[in-house]
């Protein structure tokens, strides 16, 4: 008999480090590929065969509400749980654990990205059950990360949060899976030097207690998507297995190469767009470059301008911009060229002097 799983999902946090993007939208909602983040998470646990989703949600709670609905067409059942302040992951469980009640549980962090899913990860704890099972994954510098350190045979014996002086490269990812065991651990951590109730504290606890904590170090594609660099890294990522569908109109004055989609609804018009490109709804491009790796969202406007490698959210506006890449452009943005300035020069010159100019 397989046991009832439950997800918990949390869309809460302010996304300090995608400002000014998040000062007006949830970070869990900012698109890769056209699609928010958050809707890759939430597709990856209904594959996994999950249906019950408690969403921990803050001040952006209206707004991730609007987008997620009922979860239904996730084919999911979502339970909204409001989070005050984010103090933590470990708090987080603190609060879900009314709805939680003794069933397992997964808890994905919304804004973190995983090419493949977690379908087999699930499948191993549901085989094994150990009382806590963790993702790592080996990252360049792990002090902005929770940290795990191992002994010879592979066994987690010791977690940090953000240390100073990690004890290896091997970062916690955004996904771990428990039973009820950590509902006591969660209880039993006191706040950190930053206030939180972190988690790492509370799986340390369950290690200390001689709990079984088990890990699985991932060599596949993962991403905290809090920052932009890491955003274009994942957009990059999801861009790559497109398929080509050209859905909109494209005149006879453009070309399009490669893993193209075009919206239906949008129009390209004597333009070069080198894929993988996704164009969205209701977006119009002219006399334009797009190159790859980049996403126009829908009811944009591309004129005269060149773009690669970007991320371009609904309603803006490029006009007359001859080269962008590497940008994370906003909803309702406009982008165009500065005023040209009248060049002068100003002299105090003395008698007898001479001068050449440029011009």
């Amino acid at each position: 008999m397989v046991r009832q799983m439950k997800a918990l999902v949390l869309s809460g946090g302010a996304g300090t480090r995608l400002r000014p993007i998040t000062h007006t939208s949830a970070k869990q909602l900012v698109p890769v590929a056209n699609k928010p983040v958050l809707f890759y998470g939430l597709e990856s646990i209904a594959d996994a065969g999950i249906t019950d989703v408690g969403m921990i949600v803050g001040d952006t709670a209206e707004e991730i509400e609007n987008a997620v609905g009922d979860g239904s067409k996730f084919g999911l059942r979502i339970t909204y749980i409001p989070q005050e302040r984010p103090l933590g992951l470990a708090h987080a469980v603190l609060i879900a654990r009314d709805w939680l009640g003794d069933d397992d549980f997964v808890m994905y962090l919304g804004d973190n990205f995983i090419v493949g899913g977690i379908t087999g990860l699930v499948d191993e704890f549901r085989r094994h059950r150990p009382d806590a099972q963790i993702l790592l994954t080996r990252v360049a510098d792990p002090r902005s990360f929770g940290v795990a350190e191992l002994d010879a045979s592979g066994q987690v014996i010791g977690l940090e949060e953000k240390p100073e002086r990690p004890k290896s490269d091997l970062a916690l990812v955004g996904v771990y899976l428990f039973t009820p065991a950590v509902h006591d651990a969660v209880r039993a951590v006191k706040p950190s030097w930053r206030g939180e109730l972190e988690i790492t504290h509370a799986i340390q606890h369950l290690i200390d207690s001689r709990a079984d904590v088990r890990c699985t170090v991932i060599h596949g594609y993962w991403k905290d998507t809090g920052n932009v660099v890491d955003m274009l890294e994942v957009n990059r990522s999801v861009l790559e297995g497109i398929e080509r569908r050209i859905d909109g109109e494209v005149d006879e004055a453009s070309e399009t190469i490669g893993r193209v989609v075009v919206e239906e609804g949008a129009r390209i018009s004597n333009s070069r767009i080198v894929g993988p490109v996704v164009i969205g709804a209701g977006t119009v491009v002219g006399d334009s470059y797009v190159g790859p790796f980049t996403s126009v969202a829908e009811n944009c406007r591309i004129t005269d301008s060149e773009l690669e490698f970007s991320i371009v959210l609904r309603d803006s506006s490029i006009d007359g911009v001859r080269r962008i890449e590497s940008s994370l452009i906003g909803r309702h943005v406009e982008v165009t060229p500065a005023p040209s300035v009248p060049s002068a020069h100003r002299f105090v010159l003395g008698d007898h002097s001479k001068v050449q100019i440029h011009t």
